[in-house]
């Protein structure tokens, strides 16, 4: 059994305020400097080519899961604070894999594909 795969980001976090574990300042809120491809906010960076219609901007945002910057969006937040995270999450209808994930918007098969070319 995996107890932790039945937890939601909210019980996650929760965990977090009730233990008051520190966690890596990349989970709260930061201006960055990122750009929009298929409606996801990536992080401007060496490794992913953007096209002359991706302009980078700053925006205040912070990242519900920390992956790969290749594949890995942000979202739009001014969450600060465990409290704050915990706010946001509880408002929003969106999950963090369909919030954050480039991987699944390129194809349906895209961490398979990942996985096979050893990524995992």
């Amino acid at each position: 059994m995996f107890p932790l795969s039945n937890w939601t980001e909210l019980d996650v976090w929760a965990y977090i305020e009730r233990e008051k574990l520190e966690i890596p300042s990349i989970y709260f809120a930061h201006e960055r400097p990122v750009f929009e491809r298929d409606g996801l906010l990536l992080a401007d960076n060496p490794y992913i080519a953007r096209g002359e219609d991706e302009p980078v901007y700053t925006a205040t945002v912070r990242y519900r899961t920390v992956g790969d910057m290749t594949c890995t969006g942000a979202v739009s937040s001014t969450a600060r604070t465990v409290a704050e995270v915990m706010a946001e999450v509880a408002a929003t209808r969106i999950t963090e894999r369909g919030q954050t994930r480039a991987d699944d918007r390129t194809s349906e098969a895209a961490m398979e594909d990942r996985k096979r070319e050893g990524y995992f």
